[in-house]
């Protein structure tokens, strides 16, 4: 019965292309928990009720859930994050997000094509978003550490030294990998390793052959930032010479 119940589970996933690694999120199993508890005889939901009733619900449970995460923020403080980063539209959005020790709660996305490049208005930005989560429950900012942020985080410390502004640890060290990528030496190894991948990659009987003396350990891992994926994948390189 079960392997009759899950083969329909899952020829709704492939009817409906849905990705596969749905599965995985929290609320799947409780879904499928339900159905069983419910038993026989239950209706599946109409279009209608999935787009008006049922999200009308999930968007209050949605506030409430913020609700409690904002008396965290008045009771512990919390810290905004500024996420910054560019569309295929080439405009420069910025993800504003709030950390507390309950959790990450996304704020709202705004197009900041025209604050990014200038330190006070990237001052003014970062101050009005301050004040609308509350200057009480601020006690840190982060963003990435490009000269207009640096210039506004500085601003902001003068106008309100109750919050600290600190630069993004992961913006930190992809510009010092940038950096020791300009050595000549690392720079040569570096470039040797990407152009070995590279040549191995391309030619789908070389890299079904690699990955049989491998054990099917890959050289290439994408990483966020071209600096670290050229240096981890050097480093799954020399791991993988020395083990195979």
């Amino acid at each position: 019965m079960r392997e009759h119940t899950i083969q329909r589970i899952a020829r709704w996933f492939y009817d409906a292309g849905v990705p596969l690694n749905a599965c995985t999120y929290d609320s799947f199993a409780p879904m499928i928990e339900s159905i069983g508890q419910f038993g026989l005889g239950l209706k599946p939901p109409t279009y209608h009720e999935l787009r008006v009733p049922c999200l009308k619900k999930e968007l209050e449970a949605t506030n409430e859930l913020m609700r409690s995460l904002k008396a965290e923020w008045a009771k512990v403080g919390c810290t905004v994050m500024a996420d910054g980063w560019t569309d295929r539209r080439n405009r420069t959005l910025i993800n504003f997000l709030v950390n507390s020790p309950k959790g990450t709660m996304f704020i709202e996305s705004i197009d900041a094509s025209s604050y990014v490049k200038d330190g006070k208005k990237m001052f003014e930005l970062l101050d009005n978003f301050v004040e609308r989560i509350g200057e009480a429950n601020v006690v840190q900012v982060v963003t990435d550490s490009a000269s207009a942020n640096v210039m506004a985080g500085r601003l902001l410390e003068s106008k309100q030294p109750q919050l600290i502004w600190s630069p993004c640890a992961a913006h930190c060290l992809d510009l010092m990998l940038e950096d020791i990528y300009k050595i000549s030496n690392i720079r040569k190894a570096l470039k040797r390793g990407m152009e070995i991948s590279n040549f191995i990659y391309v030619r789908p009987g070389l890299l079904n052959m690699m990955r049989r003396f491998t054990h099917q350990k890959e050289l290439v891992r994408p990483a966020k930032t071209r600096f670290a994926t050229a240096c981890i994948t050097l480093s799954s390189i020399h791991i993988i010479k020395r083990t195979t």
